[in-house]
């Protein structure tokens, strides 16, 4: 008895151990990949640089028209994906009877989150352009202006592809409150809608916000959807238009108009420049701005996710 439970923790010790050593080491890589990034682009990143446009064949000035792009596709990414991946979580974790068609969505829903990015942005082109885009512009007789590639569809794309993850997600945070709670509402003489807006949901927030973390965090770095769906080569100009009432107008996103984006442009400075070597100090600059929006956006996150934990403790 006595050799069998050294040998176990001989082995725990070693699994330990191993975790421990891996785990340091890619921790040791990822620090050598943002040190170095850190070091070659941030003698290039400033506010010129941040706030300018693209100027001679994108081998001078800035990445201002990339940031807003990049800003504009991620907000409408998110108003379109988190409230559909927040409801149909609430409807398939507190409505929906565990039948057999639901254990079919609940693993079509798992199985989305490992589908190829590429995969979305074919079935974009596809559904969102050439179907309902077309369609739309038939309907109306607008002429061709939702049949194309436009930020709009960029945006639908990203929520799809991340759709999943703010429903497993959800999924997760509603589960994990206790039935206790639940039953204690009901019995209170709570309606189900009620129990789910003011015991479920609150409780269930800090793991909601995770999922939108982790939406943000894709949706900004990926590239292949996007490429069918809108991304421009070289534009400097906004996808910006004037909403006018009166005598007062407002500048508002053209969900219609093309756009750049910043992963997208890295790609092109890295692949598609004329000279790439004369770009390599614009590709470490744009790319530390696209770490630094990402982290940006997802302390945001993380720090709304801790408010509403701590509230979720003085109850």
């Amino acid at each position: 008895m006595n050799f069998q439970k050294k040998n176990k923790d001989l082995a725990g010790s070693f699994f330990i151990t191993s975790t421990k050593v891996l785990f340091g080491f890619l921790v040791f890589i990822l620090f050598l990949i943002l040190a170095k990034i850190t070091y070659e682009g941030i003698g290039v990143v400033s506010l010129e640089f941040i706030f300018d446009e693209p100027r001679n064949n994108m081998t001078e000035g800035g990445i201002w028209p990339a940031i807003f792009g990049t800003l504009a596709v991620t907000t409408i990414m998110v108003v379109l994906a988190v409230p559909i991946g927040v409801f149909g979580a609430i409807y398939l974790s507190e409505y929906a009877k565990d039948t057999f068609l639901t254990r079919i969505i609940r693993t079509a829903v798992n199985n989305l989150a490992g589908v190829p990015s590429i995969v979305f942005g074919l079935f974009g082109l596809g559904f969102f352009i050439l179907f309902l885009g077309q369609n739309i512009d038939e309907i109306l007789g607008t002429g061709l202006i939702w049949g194309q590639p436009c930020l709009l569809w960029a945006s639908a794309t990203l929520g799809v592809l991340v759709l999943p993850i703010v429903i497993v997600s959800t999924l997760e945070a509603l589960n994990s409150v206790p039935k206790s709670h639940r039953d204690a509402s009901l019995g209170l003489g709570a309606t189900k809608w009620q129990t789910i807006k003011k015991v479920i949901i609150p409780q269930a927030r800090p793991g909601i916000l995770t999922g939108t973390i982790l939406a943000i965090s894709r949706g900004v770095g990926e590239t292949a959807p996007i490429l069918f769906l809108g991304a421009a080569f070289f534009l400097p100009n906004l996808p910006v238009v004037d909403l006018c009432i009166g005598d007062y107008c407002i500048p508002m996103i053209n969900p219609a108009e093309q756009f750049m984006y910043l992963a997208y442009h890295i790609f092109i400075l890295a692949t598609q420049s004329s000279n790439p070597t004369l770009t390599l100090p614009l590709q470490y600059g744009s790319t530390l701005v696209l770490i630094g929006i990402t982290f940006l956006l997802n302390i945001t996150a993380i720090f709304m996710r801790y408010k509403y934990r701590k509230a979720i403790g003085r109850i």
